[in-house]
């Protein structure tokens, strides 16, 4: 097990937290000592999430639909007067529709966007406001790929999505620079289920074949690049990304199977 930094007391807001990677980052956050704000869509569903995380006292859970502005700041406002400001945001939600761009609707394109990029942006800037006037050096930690620099056919506006928040970040990382605070993104490895799409055992067994490391990605590791980009540990780093892919972005395996390397 790896041993993850000591956050004791921190208050970290959690989006997208019903997912497989979402309940990977507010395990690991719960173990390293924090409070947690965990939002989705089914308040019944986050308020088991936190008694069976026995999140500690002040955690609470905020159901929002993120493709409601008004719900967005009706979240950041729950944060605000709870806690006053968060010490640590994982913009975590995310969707990842299939379709071909001939065939994707207006309407399709525009939800993949309002979750993907437009969520982060407004809260953000809604709990990075509460930050400054708090005096909270904090971390804001939005969950990107791998496909925000390697197109895939049939999900280009995912990746055109992941892209912008890429650059979304970096300027956010600019702009609160003065006030100590700090933005990254966060590209975890492929896991299984971490789509809105079922995925077959063939589909799954394909992929992870064909990660240069030869595994897909576990909780550990997301959760030790999460801490860092949470931690004092990478204070003197903001606007960068840290990919935790098992090599998966830079290369695949695909294309030499029929070879074996000669080491």
């Amino acid at each position: 097990m790896t041993q993850f930094p000591d956050l004791a007391g921190k208050r970290a807001v959690v989006t997208g937290s019903g997912g497989v990677i979402g309940r990977w980052i507010a395990e690991v956050l719960v173990e390293a000592g924090c409070r947690l704000c965990l939002t989705d869509t089914d308040q019944g569903a986050l308020e088991a999430q936190l008694s069976g995380l026995r999140a500690p006292e002040g955690s609470f859970g905020h159901a929002a639909d993120l493709t409601d502005s008004a719900s967005i700041e009706a979240l950041a406002a729950a944060v605000g007067e709870r806690w006053g400001a968060a010490d640590i945001l994982v913009n975590n939600a995310g969707i990842y529709p299939s379709g071909f761009l001939l065939d994707i609707d207006v309407a399709e394109f525009d939800r993949i966007f309002s979750i993907n990029l437009r969520a982060p942006f407004i809260l953000t800037r809604a709990l990075a406001t509460q930050m400054v006037r708090q005096g909270v050096k904090g971390s804001i930690i939005n969950i990107s790929s791998g496909a925000s620099r390697k197109m895939r056919r049939t999900v280009v506006p995912y990746c055109t999505s992941k892209t912008a928040l890429d650059r979304l970040t970096k300027g956010f990382a600019v702009e609160l620079a003065e006030f100590g605070i700090r933005a990254n993104t966060l590209e975890p490895g492929f896991a299984a289920g971490s789509t809105v799409s079922a995925l077959t055992d063939e589909h799954i067994r394909n992929t992870v074949a064909q990660i240069p490391l030869g595994r897909p990605s576990s909780r550990d590791d997301v959760g030790a690049a999460l801490l860092y980009l949470a931690s004092d540990a990478s204070a003197y780093v903001t606007g960068s990304t840290l990919t935790v892919d098992g090599g998966n972005s830079i290369g695949s395996l695909a294309v030499h199977q029929a070879k074996k390397n000669p080491l």
